[in-house]
């Protein structure tokens, strides 16, 4: 059977999140994508048991009603649509009461000045949270008004006319009930839209006790806009933050984590004020750079302390390299990480290296052991291609990339950079060792482009000749494992009669162990300390 999208009480609204994938058992009531509307977010839930056999609609994508969303195979029964509703009782009495001025309310079109009374809400009783017009506001119809919290939903109530707010009846925080008036609305030319408004539930406050198959109202959101120069932070899932849809519309569009806003309304509700009061802080605080990449949540650390009380200090920027670099590398507190040491005799290819190095000096060319090791890593990738992948989202399976692409970590006087090196398993030496240089000095002179830095499936970072004899790479998320080098050096090495010096390469290998077992990582590490003892060995 086809899933279709049920009535959103809105002509379109987009797919903001498909919550399934096809070959997922899905049940009766489970959630399968959300869409979003001005008004706000609702989880549309499938209305039988069985099996996603197809998704037929994108993320991003717009629908409307009756826009087929899914194939389900296997279902068990198959009920009467499910209507995208906020969670409220009386659903169709609220909207009668919106649609239908109350008695009080003149409907003659020569009258200049209406009456907003409250709505039936379903509820004996419920609080203003939050007022969202003022004397003077200009407002249309569907426009919301104001919101009224009851123990089981955050409702909007949306203006049934057009008009100019004249006065305002009732404050935050006041209990309300059917039937009292809210506002006047000054200069209506006559009555009101035909147009049905439905009232928009946000956050729910409590799951409402009903036996008839519904959605929950939320916001789900996970990717921001496209930063401009207003956006200080990107935003999350704050799906868990108490605030009405016209809130989040605007956290989304500053580019705001409402979990780091301090709520000022009832029961901790986040209002517009609060958001603005937050840029400004921030905007008036230490620069920020501001970032496109996707962000993770707060790591939850606890702010500072106040130092003052030990002596003086200041505050000193990092660069902007550093501060673009911030979100990827918080990415490592969700991943697994181990590390596997070993070491990799090189003795005889740094003698060919020596060997070497004249001849291509003279070509222009400058011959660095890093090409040796770069050709034997994209070497043995090919034959452990698990180390060449990614996790997939759904945490089920691997995506396995076919081509080699290592991101090589450069120094930089602004801070770490990685430009990659495309193919280099279809290189020879020469070839590596002078795309090397030359992604060296792009990166020195600031001269990388997009191209030069995305698509990498494995990283090398070296320590060259800046000291030390080991060291833990961090995983460069979305790949699995980066290879860390430091300085080689002369070390005896007992062969069976006699300690002999021996040129050894520390060899740090870390990895998701989500992904790679410590034993592949073992394998792997010491795979490639033979091929460095023997480069013959790539010929084979």
């Amino acid at each position: 059977m086809e899933i279709r999208t049920p009535d959103l009480g809105v002509e379109k609204a987009e797919v903001s999140e498909i919550l399934v994938n096809v070959g997922d058992k899905v049940t009766k009531n489970q959630s399968l994508l959300v869409v979003e509307s001005a008004k706000a977010s609702v989880e549309v839930p499938s209305p039988v048991d069985g099996v996603i056999e197809s998704i037929l609609v994108k993320q991003g994508q717009m629908v409307q009603e009756g826009v087929a969303l899914f194939t389900v195979s296997g279902a068990v029964e198959e009920v009467a649509p499910v209507v995208a509703a906020p969670a409220v009782d009386k659903v169709e009495a609220i909207q009668k009461a919106v649609e239908q001025p109350s008695q009080s309310t003149s409907s003659e079109s020569a009258q200049t000045s209406q009456t907003v009374e409250v709505p039936d809400l379903g509820v004996d009783q419920a609080d203003v949270s939050e007022v969202l017009v003022k004397v003077g506001d200009v407002v249309t119809v569907g426009q919301s008004l104001v919101v009224v919290e009851s123990a089981k939903a955050s409702v909007e109530v949306p203006s049934p006319f057009a008009g100019t707010v004249e006065s305002i009846a009732i404050s935050q925080g006041q209990g309300v009930k059917q039937g009292m008036p809210m506002l006047v609305l000054g200069g209506v030319a006559g009555a009101k839209s035909n147009k049905p408004i439905q009232l928009a539930a946000s956050v729910s406050v409590q799951a409402a006790s009903t036996t008839q198959p519904q959605v929950v109202v939320q916001s789900a959101v996970q990717q921001p806009t496209t930063p401009t120069t207003t956006v200080i932070e990107s935003t999350t899932n704050n799906s868990d933050v108490y605030a009405g849809p016209a809130v989040r519309q605007t956290a989304r569009q500053l580019g705001v984590d409402l979990h780091n806003v301090k709520a000022s309304g009832i029961n901790g509700r986040v209002m517009k004020e609060d958001v603005y009061a937050y840029v400004k802080q921030r905007l008036t605080s230490a620069p920020i750079a501001s970032s496109a990449s996707v962000v993770p949540a707060s790591s939850g650390l606890p702010p500072l302390p106040d130092f003052s009380k030990w002596g003086a200090s200041y505050d000193e920027p990092l660069t902007r390299l550093q501060q673009a670099a911030i979100p990827q590398l918080s990415l490592n507190l969700y991943m697994p990480q181990v590390t596997q040491f070993d070491h990799a005799d090189i003795t005889e290819l740094e003698k060919l290296r020596v060997e070497l190095k004249d001849e291509y000096k003279k070509q222009g060319v400058g011959l660095t052991i890093l090409a040796f090791i770069a050709k034997a890593t994209a070497h043995l990738l090919l034959k452990e291609p698990r180390f060449n992948s990614h996790l997939n989202d759904d945490g089920k399976s691997i995506k396995i990339r076919e081509e080699i692409h290592l991101g090589i970590a450069v120094a930089t006087d602004d801070g770490l950079i990685v430009p990659v090196l495309r193919n280099p398993d279809r290189l020879s030496i020469r070839e590596i060792a002078q795309q090397l240089g030359e992604l060296g000095q792009k990166a020195r002179d600031k001269k990388l482009g997009p191209n030069d830095l995305s698509g990498a499936t494995f990283t090398i970072s070296s320590l060259g000749a800046m000291g030390g004899t080991g060291f833990t790479p961090l995983v460069n998320w979305p790949q699995v494992a980066i290879l860390g080098l430091s300085p080689a050096a002369m070390q005896p090495i007992w062969d069976g009669v006699a300690f002999q010096p021996r040129l050894m390469l520390p060899l740090s290998l870390s990895y998701d162990h989500r992904v790679i077992n410590g034993v592949d990582a073992a394998r792997f590490a010491r795979a490639l300390a033979v091929l460095l003892g023997d480069l013959r060995r790539v010929l084979l």
